[in-house]
């Protein structure tokens, strides 16, 4: 099989931010049999005190489903990722609540995490999206 680049693996995992949970599955086994590991978790707050949980979502759902081992670098580039895909979305989100899911894929060196986040009060919602990439070997 052909080595995966970044823009495919930023693809997926955009893919993985903006499915619904039923579709959630079937991406994650198609994902998994094309060598690439996935994650989504669902994600809601307030935004400027939730940077830090949405980091830590990202990681503790990179660990759970196996994307990544129990080591420093590893979580590092997941957290780091998560922080970039997060920060984007900021000029959007600074005092409002947000609420959508964040997707995580990883193949060969490439790592993405995006976010994909109504952002808003009530039923006054704008989109979001935001993306970072890291290299993991």
């Amino acid at each position: 099989m052909k080595p995966m680049k970044s823009i495919d693996v930023a693809r997926i995992a955009i893919k993985m931010a903006m499915c619904t949970r039923e579709e959630e599955e079937i991406l994650k086994n198609k994902y998994w049999q094309q060598g690439v590991k996935v994650a989504a978790v669902d994600y809601g707050g307030e935004y400027v005190n939730s940077i830090s949980k949405i980091i830590e979502r990202a990681v503790v759902a990179a660990k759970r489903e196996g994307i990544i081992e129990d080591t420093h670098a590893a979580e590092g580039a997941v957290a780091g990722a998560a922080h970039e895909a997060a920060i984007q979305v900021m000029n959007k989100a600074m005092g409002l609540n947000v609420g959508g899911k964040i997707g995580i894929a990883y193949a060969d060196e490439h790592l993405c995490v995006c976010v994909f986040f109504a952002v808003g009060m009530l039923n006054l919602n704008e989109v979001a999206i935001g993306l970072g990439h890291r290299s993991l070997k």
